[in-house]
């Protein structure tokens, strides 16, 4: 699937996009496998609180199921103005 990182996310993780294999039943469970793998994963994912998913282009839950899903989003909260 393709994970996509924006704003500070994309910054702390040093990239807007990647394609990633996974085993991940649920976004909660993506995150821990992204957050083993290096401490920037770590720091980016370190306060889910202050992060939004999308899964294909729809506001999520981290308890969300990954079955069929292609894009995987990951955001700070958007405000309006």
């Amino acid at each position: 699937m393709d994970v996509l990182y924006f704003a500070w996310v994309r910054e702390r993780i040093g990239l807007p996009k990647e394609r990633v294999e996974t085993r991940a039943a649920t976004v909660s469970e993506l995150v821990a496998e992204l957050s083993a793998r290096e401490e920037r994963y770590a720091l980016a994912f370190s306060d889910l609180t202050a992060l939004r998913v999308a899964l294909d282009q729809e506001l999520s839950d981290f308890d969300a199921p990954l079955e069929g899903v292609r894009e995987v989003a990951f955001f700070p909260p958007m405000t309006g103005g």
